[in-house]
């Protein structure tokens, strides 16, 4: 199995990579406030990614716990050359795919694709806001969100990963294929019918609410950063 030092890592922009560094620093000196203000900044990213491959809410939330610790006590390996949040991500998806191997459940991979069962660009779901939208729509886009945030459940494993990460959190195509360890050419494909499938049921108004589907926050989002401090401060990891 590859280490994290093995992964390939696509460079972050300047800044945010003095800021990774930055904080990573502090942590692998055992300040909790570095520790906790990694969780805070990347508690949404890492649910939904967990939330890609297990089935609820509580299930993801127990995985990006898993994460972090798995994280935190191989600080060692973060080179910097790669975002913190994708590297975190990537450690959380395989934590998550081992919950389902502990489970004695698959993951099913599709086969590959004949060409024309491959969608076509020009089927995909537009991904826009209506130009009417208004702020007064505020309740029905709740509704529309609850309903995406289902279609989205009903996805097979591989497609909903892709369509979480990418259209969800917004993440590139190469900072997708990076976490989920794929090619860049099955996120394109995977994404592609993911919309396809979700295109009949929610149509051109689930741009709207996209940003906003799988919040962690509150109290989940306390919850997590608590008892991973926790366990820190009971492994000796903080000073």
């Amino acid at each position: 199995m590859q280490t994290p030092e093995d992964w390939p890592q696509a460079a972050p922009p300047a800044a945010g990579r003095a800021e990774d560094a930055a904080l990573m620093a502090r942590a692998l000196g055992g300040e909790a406030a570095a520790f906790e203000a990694i969780m805070r900044r990347h508690n949404r990213l890492l649910f939904r990614a967990a939330r890609g491959v297990v089935h609820d809410d509580a299930e993801a939330q127990d995985v990006v716990q898993e994460a972090y610790l798995r994280a935190f006590t191989q600080l060692q390996d973060f080179r910097g050359d790669a975002a913190l949040g994708t590297w975190l991500a990537r450690i959380c998806i395989r934590a998550a795919l081992d919950v389902l191997r502990r489970r004695a459940r698959s993951v099913a991979i599709d086969a590959a694709l004949a060409p024309d069962q491959e969608p076509q660009p020009e089927l995909a779901m537009p991904f826009f806001a209506p130009p009417d939208d208004a702020p007064d729509q505020a309740l029905a886009r709740g509704q529309l969100r609850a309903l995406l945030e289902s279609a989205v459940q009903s996805l097979p494993p591989p497609y909903r990963s892709v369509f979480i990460l990418r259209a969800v959190q917004e993440m590139s195509v190469q900072e997708t294929a990076f976490c989920l360890d794929i090619s860049e050419e099955a996120v394109r494909t995977r994404y592609l019918r993911a919309r396809a499938m979700l295109r009949d049921a929610l149509g051109a108004r689930v741009e709207a609410c996209t940003e906003s589907a799988f919040p962690f926050a509150g109290r989940r989002c306390d919850a997590v950063v608590h008892q991973v401090l926790a366990e820190l401060r009971r492994r000796g990891r903080l000073g």
